[in-house]
């Protein structure tokens, strides 16, 4: 198999995105980023303005699951935040809701279960946003056994799945595509910034002082939206001889976000301290495992996987089952905002949201408005980049 060289690599990875898009109506919608906030921003678009916080910016619920902090412990955070950005918390309660209904859609479940799939999701956010600190979540059955799985994983599993060997090394494959000589040199500058020898030192009761050496690195061939960004795995050792530990480091090129953001509360103009700031603000056990830096002049955000962060993936689901973990996984959302914000910007925030409801449907109907057309639009989007691309 002959593997791209690095001139190679763009053209094959804007196939390899548009193929994937095309796969189902489900997966154009988690790549269809730029798509939802360009009708999103749309002349007359009437939307609730909430307190403006850091908001995910992407939060279809594949960008939700399991993550550990540095002691080892898991929680259902969000998990991805390139487009992050200090703004309006509805962005991310449209973008969960819909993602929740094309999922509902994708699965063949009623029209219905759709309709109360939006209504517990609106339910389960500001339950979670008014919630006290401390405060449990009720978990379905779904989220208690990825939480289990999580808790349950090892080295050994993420080097099966990520490396697919126990060897110090990455092997080059369909994933993993060979580095220029001078990405080789800028990972090999980028492992000796400070920041990123605090971060890769600062889990596992590392000392601070350890020999860190990169052990090998390779083009990360990951992701949809951002497909074709620079993206590279990365694999240390840390500490000499028999105690010296291996580690595998994602580094992704950190872009412009295309969420809209607060005019009033700028956010940093380097793209991966953006990204590492929001991170730390709406995932904690994720941002503590975060640093920026810079990569052949490009920013980068920077983290170490562990085995207990896994993908949220649903494959199908029962109606009632469907909307007890849309509640749960906007409830998520909803903590993830409130504790941002002042208990009096929360009660009126959740106030806003209460409004607007009609007799037939428990949810706002600017929500339930923005569902039913957003399912329109990107249908039709879907249909016409299948047509084209397929």
């Amino acid at each position: 198999m002959k593997l791209p060289t690095p001139d190679e690599r763009g053209d094959l990875l804007k196939d390899r995105q548009r193929r994937k898009m095309a796969r189902s109506a489900q997966t154009y919608v988690r790549g269809a980023t730029v798509q939802f906030y360009d009708w999103l921003t749309q002349d007359g678009r009437a939307l609730p303005e909430g307190p403006p916080v850091w908001i995910c910016g992407d939060c279809h619920y594949g960008n939700l699951g399991p993550v550990a902090n540095a002691k080892g412990e898991v929680a259902i955070q969000i998990r991805d935040l390139d487009q992050t950005v200090v703004g309006n918390p509805a962005h991310d309660l449209i973008r969960l809701a819909f993602s929740l209904a094309s999922a509902a859609r994708g699965f063949d479940l009623p029209g219905i279960t759709t309709a109360r799939l939006v209504e517990q999701a609106v339910e389960g956010y500001i339950a979670a946003l008014v919630a006290e600190a401390g405060e449990a979540q009720d978990k379905p059955p779904l989220i208690k056994g990825l939480l289990r799985e999580s808790k349950q994983r090892s080295w050994r599993h993420l080097a099966r799945e990520r490396i697919k060997d126990l060897e110090p090394s990455i092997p080059l494959g369909k994933r993993f595509w060979p580095l220029g000589k001078d990405e080789r040199g800028a990972l090999g500058e980028l492992v000796e910034d400070a920041r990123i020898r605090d971060l890769i030192t600062g889990l596992h009761s590392r000392p601070s002082d350890a020999d860190i050496k990169l052990v090998d690195a390779a083009y990360w061939v990951k992701g949809c939206s951002s497909l074709g960004l620079m993206r590279f795995a990365v694999l240390v050792e840390i500490g000499d001889g028999k105690t010296a530990q291996l580690s595998l480091v994602d580094v992704k090129e950190a872009t412009r976000a295309s969420a809209p953001r607060s005019a009033d509360h700028p956010t940093p103009r380097d793209n991966g301290e953006r990204v590492v700031e929001g991170a730390r603000h709406l995932a904690p056990f994720l941002g503590q495992r975060m640093a920026s830096g810079r990569v052949l002049g490009k920013s980068v955000f920077v983290r170490e996987l562990l085995p207990q962060d896994l993908k949220l993936e649903i494959d199908a689901l029962e109606p009632e089952e469907a909307v007890t973990v849309g509640g749960f996984l906007a409830g998520v959302v909803g903590r993830a905002h409130g504790r941002q914000m002042s208990r009096e910007d929360r009660q009126a925030w959740a106030k806003t949201l209460g409004e607007g409801r009609s007799k037939t449907l428990d949810a706002p109907s600017w929500l339930w408005r923005s569902v039913v057309d957003l399912m329109g639009s990107h249908e039709a989007a879907y249909l016409d980049h299948c047509r084209q691309f397929a």
